[in-house]
């Protein structure tokens, strides 16, 4: 049966609902805080952000991390900038702009209300992060410094040259570790959570491994954050940190949260290339490169000479050939096709004809070596250190990669899932991007769900929570998730296969790339969602996981995460299958113009799907979210 969707989004115009609902939300008093108990997941700039300004407001916190420092949360990967409507260029921005660039961006895919209060809360965030000492680029008067990124024809991105997520985790952690300190945050590092516990329908703990010494622990609480990141390693070779997974939110879906759109993943532009078979990450390049350097292939597929020596009239510059009022800024879902339409069709460069050039000649003639050195030299030196070449001497190769999730828990506008005390934030929700985001904006969604949100929706969640006594973890409720835990690591450890969860997950990957990544067909999905299904009975019964429960054992780690790909990943193709039309980054080769652009039909698809577990993978229950444009009527996206 189909629920219907509460988004509780407030009354109002547009530009109001969000101080309308904090005039109206339940408070709860300083002396009461300090009852209450609130568990967090994830440390990177959503998890810390939240976890450090609960507890300033006095809430007992109880933050959790897989790493073994809260400051290595992959945040830290984030590099090109984070987006802020200040209009410092006086280039026309405002908050409306920002506003529309992002609805448009995310092909018109997302709520009018939660875009609104990100563009809303953007400015905020600077002022924040300045004030915690955050090093953003400065014009030599003294102002902070602003670039563009891909999808808008303004400046709006602050950033610390390369390195912008690096530095904002830093000004997080320490707001956390001041909390630590304080002790109104109990830190769990190298701990995972392996289930969420319900007590009476309402989220009050969770069960948690410590990573160190294989004991498995149990954490009571008021209410449960999770800010657990994206699912892009699903892929297997992505952008993102090897341990990074989807094991906390679909625990949670399996307990009654619903999962939306977990078919619009992102695949980011400007990655390193795949170099070899045995290679298990790829590494980001900052799209921020992309304000300087040109992309292009040689206009003849079988051209073998070196980059520098194909004549300007013999390279197809074909981003600013397509999309001349954008150029190489056009949003990432766009650039990734089109470098993936030279590809397949042959234009491909490198030894395995897999990449595409990024070229800085024309800029560092124009400015000079040391004004691009200023801007990226991080990136450049990372380049030299993997590579070998010196970008400023030749064009660098980059290739699209999986990278970012837009699907995640379904939440309201509260930021709450379908799980009363269960909230999700940061790249763990569905909330702000629609079916593709624009670069600079996750860091901004999930400073802005910890520092700025989640502090009002959760407060008035908890202000009817105050007589509740403390969770007992004795409850048996408890008990039961405890050993559903403990069977599942069981089961692992004995199944005694051939095949280490690395392969299974490197082996679903590439079925998932192939079928649900840049481009997708009913064909296509069909037989992957049959091929995962072979592939999941195969884990069962032909998993490989060494050593023992009770000691520090990655492959036991990787065995659980995988098991949930397995799941999430026949998910992401069922998604994908009933949306028959193309928006974002979701680009079915049925439906599209005659140009080769994404056909989006908003008579049948405007709404974000929202998926019910239903105690089997295979046979999920699809509930609909309508989306409603009271401000903006969608168009035609286009970027020409």
């Amino acid at each position: 049966m189909e629920h219907v969707l509460k988004s509780e989004i407030p009354e109002g115009p547009l530009s109001e609902k969000w101080s309308n609902y904090k005039k109206t939300a339940k408070l709860v008093s300083p002396n009461n805080r300090k009852k209450l108990e609130v568990i967090v997941v994830g440390t990177g700039l959503a998890g810390a952000s939240a976890a450090a300004s609960l507890a300033e407001m006095g809430y007992n916190v109880k933050s959790f991390c897989f790493q073994d420092s809260p400051r290595r949360a992959h945040s830290v990967a984030a590099q090109g900038g984070v987006n802020a409507a200040k209009n410092y260029k006086n280039d026309g921005d405002s908050v409306y702009r920002m506003f529309y660039d992002t609805l448009k961006g995310g092909d018109f895919r997302s709520r009018e209300a939660n875009t609104y209060r990100l563009a809303e809360c953007s400015a905020s965030l600077i002022d924040q992060a300045t004030a915690q000492g955050v090093p953003f680029g400065r014009e030599y008067g003294g102002y902070l410094r602003n670039r563009s990124f891909g999808g808008v024809q303004v400046s709006r991105t602050f950033y610390a040259r390369g390195q912008t997520g690096q530095q904002l985790l830093l000004g997080s952690y320490q707001a956390l570790m001041r909390q630590v300190n304080t002790g109104k945050v109990s830190l769990y590092a190298r701990h995972e959570m392996l289930d969420l516990v319900l007590i009476e329908g309402k989220a009050k703990g969770i069960i948690a491994r410590n990573l160190d010494t294989g004991k498995v622990e149990r954490h009571g609480a008021h209410a449960v954050v999770l800010a657990t990141g994206g699912y892009g390693k699903i892929y297997y070779l992505s952008t993102l940190a090897m341990g990074c997974n989807a094991s906390a939110i679909w625990r949670a879906h399996k307990k009654g949260a619903f999962m939306a759109n977990p078919s619009w993943t992102q695949i980011h532009p400007t990655c390193l290339p795949q170099s070899g078979e045995y290679q298990s990450k790829l590494t980001l390049m900052s799209e921020s490169l992309r304000n300087d350097g040109r992309i292009w292939v040689p206009k003849d597929k079988n051209d073998t000479r070196k980059a520098n020596d194909i004549p300007e009239e013999e390279r197809d510059y074909y981003l600013e050939r397509k999309y001349p009022a954008f150029g190489n800024l056009a949003p990432r879902d766009i650039a990734s096709r089109s470098a993936k339409e030279q590809i397949d069709a042959g234009k491909g460069i490198g030894a395995l004809k897999n990449a595409v050039y990024l070229d800085f000649s024309k800029a560092i003639k124009e400015y000079g070596k040391d004004i691009i050195k200023e801007r990226y030299g991080n990136l450049f030196n990372m380049y030299k250190k993997i590579t070998g070449i010196d970008a400023y001497l030749e064009p660098m190769k980059i290739s699209p990669a999986a990278h970012f999730s837009m699907g995640g828990l379904w939440v309201d506008y509260e930021l709450k899932t379908t799980i009363p005390g269960l909230f999700a934030i940061g790249e763990a929700n569905f909330s702000d991007h629609g079916a593709n985001r624009l670069g600079a904006n996750s860091l901004l969604q999930a400073c802005v769900d910890g520092y700025f949100v989640l502090p009002y929706t959760l407060q008035n969640f908890l202000a009817d929570e105050i007589k509740q006594p403390k969770t007992d973890i004795n409850h048996p409720e408890f008990d039961k998730a405890e050993q559903a835990v403990k069977k599942q690591i069981e089961g692992f450890l004995t199944t005694k296969g051939t095949k280490t969860a690395e392969e299974f997950n490197k082996l679903l990957g590439s079925e998932l790339y192939d079928k649900c990544g840049l481009s997708r067909s009913k064909e296509g999905l069909e037989q992957a969602i049959k091929n995962i299904q072979d592939l999941r009975k195969a884990f069962k019964t032909d998993l490989i996981v060494p050593g023992e429960a009770s000691e520090v054992n990655s492959e036991l780690e990787k065995a659980g995460r995988v098991a949930d790909y397995m799941e999430l990943a026949e998910l992401m193709c069922i998604d994908a299958l009933q949306r028959e039309e193309s928006c974002g980054a979701h680009f079915r080769t049925e439906y599209q113009t005659a140009e080769g652009e994404a056909k989006r039909d908003d008579t049948n698809f405007c709404y974000s799907s929202a998926w019910e577990w239903n105690n089997n993978p295979s046979n999920p229950i699809l509930n609909k979210e309508k989306l409603i444009f009271e401000t903006v009527t969608p168009s035609v996206r286009s970027y020409k």
